[in-house]
């Protein structure tokens, strides 16, 4: 299959272009979901902690751990005070446990650095433990309305397909890719950034929707007639994307050790946590096992002390 081009010369964007910018925003403004941690009262922290769980999570995933975690860390503060044991606890099962001691070295640099308040600026987000360019600009955009260019994997799709004429994004985030975006950023002269953030928001919201990787929604799309990927005759994607396995992996075994940890009200001794029945349950051979449980505590998510395993204090 030919490749076509990864990305349009931004140079040549469509003439349009301030129409599908207004077209999205409008969209947005009607059918945004309405996730607590958009509504005002969430606040920086409550976007901050929605960013990190929403990292490789769906939404409805995320949804129950934020309003738990948020009820009972409602600050930065309230989190520090606490051990990264405990923010792994109430971390579940979201996966990717590493963010929640993130999160919480994030919680205590807050309070230590920034006088317990999430920063504002762009550079001190990113000098945050677990804050990376998209996670910074995320926040900078979302929290503080800030005009910073937002990229996560359904701004790229929809980038793709709206100016492009791919399917998909490429497998990897290119430089190519990241021009663009910046070219797409509406003026932030005449309004301090209010539709810059609305066609951040919106785009994402549309790519979660309507734009989808398997089965987009194209007639319900308010710029449809903008359409590079549509006028192309929606040619299929120019790469066959590999799902990520979960059966039989180290993720899943690492997940299982975590679920023993989470659930214990002491510490595990070594043998039996091996024998614990969601452990046994992977079916992984002993090695795999070890050899896990052996990353979980390189890692600091798990400490083995003279009584046992345990969830770090």
């Amino acid at each position: 299959m030919p490749r076509p081009p990864a990305v349009a010369d931004p140079a040549r964007l469509p003439a349009d272009l301030p129409r599908v910018h207004a077209g999205i925003a409008a969209w947005f403004a009607v059918h945004g979901r309405d996730l607590p941690w958009r509504r005002p009262d969430a606040g920086p922290w409550g976007v901050m902690v929605s960013e990190y769980m929403l990292q490789q999570t769906p939404v409805v995933r995320v949804l129950p751990v934020w309003l738990e975690w948020m009820e009972r860390w409602p600050t930065p503060a309230d989190l520090a005070a606490e051990p990264s044991g405990e923010a792994l606890r109430a971390w579940g099962r979201l996966g990717y446990p590493r963010r929640a001691l993130r999160l919480h070295a994030a919680a205590r640099r807050i309070v230590e650095d920034h006088d317990g308040a999430v920063p504002e600026r762009y550079e001190d987000l990113l000098a945050l433990p677990g804050v990376g360019a998209y996670t910074a600009a995320a926040i900078s955009c979302f929290a503080f309305g800030r005009p910073e260019t937002v990229v996560d994997t359904n701004i790229r799709r929809v980038h793709a397909r709206l100016f492009t004429g791919n399917a998909l994004p490429e497998p990897a985030y290119t430089a190519a890719e990241a021009r663009l975006a910046e070219a797409l950023m509406p003026d932030t002269e005449h309004d301090g950034g209010a539709l810059a953030n609305a066609w951040n928001a919106g785009v994402m919201e549309l790519g979660a929707l309507v734009c989808t990787a398997r089965a987009p929604r194209c007639d319900d799309c308010p710029v449809r007639d903008a359409c590079a990927w549509l006028r192309a005759g929606q040619p299929a994607p120019h790469y066959t994307p590999r799902g990520q396995p979960w059966a039989g992996t180290d993720r899943q075994v690492r997940g299982a050790f975590m679920a023993a940890l989470r659930d214990a009200d002491a510490p595990v001794g070594r043998e039996e946590l091996l024998r614990a029945d969601v452990v046994l349950a992977t079916g992984a051979p002993a090695d795999q096992l070890e050899r896990c449980l052996a990353s979980l505590l390189a890692d600091g998510l798990a400490h083995e002390g003279r009584h046992g395993v345990a969830l770090p204090h």
